[in-house]
């Protein structure tokens, strides 16, 4: 990193920050969301986490769950409301359809949303097991912590 002390720990204060408090917007279209809703459940918890709080308003979210499979006449609301989030935002794809299209190979299913909005962590399986998607949790939180944080200072008048 660079820069001097200040910088260096005012960098890791702002990741430790922003890693354990996501706000998550779930994009839930196909079956592996049952997986979502018994990891968000008392057993799994994913609160535990940071990443407690859903919120159905992408002005509020900075990340987006996409979970299912995704159609061409969905791809535009999925951008949409990936461009409506505020930065810095992250993308977790949960499930073979996500990432792939899964069992649906053709024209109707989008084959990847990586082709409509840049994904952050990738969570195999269909469905993937909640300790699955809890690991791809950790692995953004990690990715959150290690990356050059964007602050400003405001000078007042």
């Amino acid at each position: 990193m660079s820069g001097g002390w200040f910088t260096t720990k005012l960098n890791y204060v702002i990741g430790w920050g922003r890693k354990f408090s996501l706000f998550h917007y779930p994009f839930i279209t196909a079956c592996c969301g049952m997986e979502y809703m018994s990891t968000a459940c008392a057993h799994w918890d994913f609160d535990r986490f940071g990443c407690g709080l859903t919120t159905f308003s992408p002005r509020q979210a900075d990340l987006i769950m996409v979970v299912g499979t995704i159609s061409q006449k969905e791809a535009p609301v999925l951008k949409t409301i990936y461009d409506q989030m505020c930065e810095p935002k992250w993308v977790l794809a949960i499930g073979a359809c996500t990432l792939s299209g899964g069992i649906y190979d053709n024209y109707a299913v989008v084959q990847g949303i990586d082709n409509i909005i840049p994904v952050d962590v990738y969570v195999p399986g269909c469905p993937p097991r909640p300790e699955t998607i809890l690991d791809a949790i950790v692995k953004l939180q990690e990715k959150i912590q290690n990356q050059e944080q964007e602050f400003r200072w405001k000078r007042r008048k």
